[in-house]
């Protein structure tokens, strides 16, 4: 009993109290990505009900989702730099599909007016903004962490009985953050298939040789 306020004093508790700050930002951080796995299908059967002919962009979300849920890390795991990035690649593999996705669909107007379109949109954009600020509050949780192991008093603990405690991996810009993504349009070619390649379009340029749709009836 006399011991316990100078152990607390010392830094012992600090190293575990701050794991599980990060570990518990960290799960923040998954349950935004699970939300915004869970409006994938809602978007990708929105779209195709309204007879989108640009099969490539909407193979490439779906492929990405699917890759995305089967990579996970766990709170054990963040330690573990390889495994970190493959989650970390696999979730920014989505997010560049579906900003593509978003851009290909400007150049349907009856996407454009349908509410349900409009509102899974909404959605996702809320989504993304909320993964920002889950990522971006977990980076500071393992930076706190980190900064302990190596710092004094916590140092001598962390060196000694809490040995077993390891820095954590933090979240980083993917090379895909660094440019604007491209848009392959298929619309109209014969015999376009899922996962076919066509002229790449910068976002906000017209697609080249390729008839435009017909504009919506008002």
């Amino acid at each position: 009993v006399v011991l316990t306020p100078a152990v607390g004093a010392c830094g012992y508790n600090t190293i575990p109290t701050k794991q599980e700050r990060a570990q518990a930002a960290w799960a923040d951080v998954q349950s935004q990505y699970q939300r915004r796995s869970d409006l994938v299908p809602n978007l990708v059967a929105t779209v195709q009900a309204a007879a989108i002919q640009e099969r490539t962009t909407l193979t490439q979300v779906i492929e990405a989702r699917a890759k995305a849920t089967s990579v996970n890390v766990d709170a054990s795991s963040l330690s573990d730099p390889a495994a970190f990035q493959k989650y970390q690649q696999a979730q920014g593999e989505l997010s560049g599909a579906l900003s593509r996705l978003l851009v290909t669909v400007e150049a349907y107007p009856q996407l454009q007016a349908n509410q349900n379109f409009l509102t899974l949109q909404s959605q996702l954009e809320g989504t993304e903004n909320r993964i920002a600020v889950a990522r971006r509050d977990y980076n500071e949780a393992v930076r706190d962490y980190n900064t302990s192991l190596r710092t004094f008093p916590t140092v001598i603990w962390a060196k000694t009985l809490q040995s077993g405690s390891k820095p954590m991996q933090l979240f980083t810009a993917t090379a895909e953050a660094q440019s604007a993504p491209t848009v392959n349009f298929n619309l109209g070619v014969p015999g376009a298939q899922p996962g076919g390649s066509a002229p790449a379009v910068t976002p906000g340029a017209a697609p080249t040789a390729v008839p435009a749709p017909a504009p919506a009836a008002r």
